[in-house]
């Protein structure tokens, strides 16, 4: 079996394989073709990837030879109107947002995995590239927050006075928010966090943050572990009490958000307006709408004194570990695809498989998908 590895667009830093990925699928008995100068911005030259045993070959050239197509980003249109006969596309395709390309890719007939419904399961940990990628966002948001910031994060005590630590608020404790927390904490910053689901409080505690609770949020099993969507009145209350935190921090950080759709408005204009001259907010929302009602997605803005930032692609600031890392979780996903020779084995009874994959033999295979393209 032939693998493509596939240079992502302009705007993106990372490879979805490291060339020490391509040791590990040699060692599967897979072929490995890779894009001409797929992974320079991620410090991986091409003659890394011959090293350990790819070819390099032009872009049309993979996508007529591979059988299995790997990406990070949506694919382009190029990918999406390849018809190789069974070709299977690897991705992140965010389809609840690319709903032209679903429909795309389910009238071409193509095989596609969105490696963005990998189920939240203790089994499919490993292949959680949302948590991966999260990780990343929330280290470097509290990174960027403390360059912005016209004070320190920790406390200090000199002859020139007691410098007191910088308060952040962090909004939803998911992977990103606990990353946050973490970071915020080790830089000796003050750290209130705001969740919908009480699950998440001890996790909060234990690292160091002090977990700011709205009774009355509604939470649902089915969900798996993500926040869903709350009552007018529970909103009422979360909005004032986010409101009154908000206006006594330096830094907000803003990682809530809720799968398949917009993600929730958290911090009102008249809040951003509200708070401390010279405070940050990061608004990691910033791609499905933001958190915070002032965000332009992709966008630094200074407002009312406050500077508002608008970024969802950390990840690809940070290109050598987010592509090692989103490698390390497709690489224990595609071992579930291949058997023991290196060919190809779909087998859709494993419910990691069924679950990610979005579309196959002219059919939609995960439920949500199928749901949202139905509506």
């Amino acid at each position: 079996m032939i693998i493509g590895i596939i240079k992502e667009p302009d705007f993106e830093n990372r490879v979805s394989l490291l060339p020490e990925g391509v040791r590990d699928l040699k060692k599967l008995k897979v072929d490995v073709v890779v894009e001409q100068g797929a992974g320079l911005k991620a410090f991986a030259a091409d003659d890394l990837y011959e090293k350990e045993g790819a070819k390099i070959l032009s872009r049309e050239q993979v996508l007529a030879k591979a059988e299995v197509l790997l990406m990070i980003n949506t694919p382009t249109q190029d990918v999406v109107a390849s018809k190789k006969s069974n070709q299977v596309v690897l991705s992140v395709v965010n389809p609840f947002f690319n709903k032209a390309v679903v429909a795309d890719f389910l009238k071409n007939g193509q095989t596609v995995f969105s490696l963005d419904l990998i189920p939240r399961t203790s089994r499919a940990q490993s292949m959680d590239i949302l948590s991966s990628m999260a990780t990343i966002a929330g280290y470097k948001a509290v990174l960027e927050s403390a360059g912005l910031l016209p004070h320190f994060f920790p406390m200090f005590m000199s002859a020139a006075g007691t410098i007191r630590p910088a308060r952040v608020l962090i909004l939803g404790a998911g992977v990103a928010g606990l990353q946050a927390i973490a970071t915020s904490r080790k830089l000796g910053a003050v750290v209130e966090v705001f969740d919908v689901r009480s699950a998440v409080k001890e996790e909060v505690a234990s690292l160091g943050g002090k977990f700011i609770e709205v009774e009355g949020a509604r939470e649902e099993k089915s969900a798996g572990g993500y926040a869903v969507e709350q009552t007018d009145e529970f909103k009422a209350k979360q909005k004032q009490l986010i409101h009154d935190h908000a206006v006594k921090s330096n830094v907000v950080i803003c990682t809530a958000q809720i799968p398949g759709r917009k993600a929730p408005l958290l911090l009102e204009k008249a809040t951003v307006e509200a708070m401390k001259p010279g405070s940050v907010i990061i608004d990691l929302a910033a791609s499905t709408g933001g958190n915070c009602a002032v965000t332009e997605n992709g966008k630094v803005i200074l407002h009312s004194g406050i500077t508002v930032v608008g970024k969802s692609d950390y990840p690809s600031a940070m290109p050598s570990d987010a592509s090692k890392m989103f490698g390390n979780n497709l690489l224990n996903f595609i071992k579930l695809i291949i058997n023991s020779d290196g060919n190809l084995n779909l087998n859709f009874e494993d419910d990691i498989v069924k679950n990610t994959c979005m579309t196959h033999d002219k059919q939609l295979f995960n439920e949500r998908v199928k749901a949202f393209m139905n509506e």
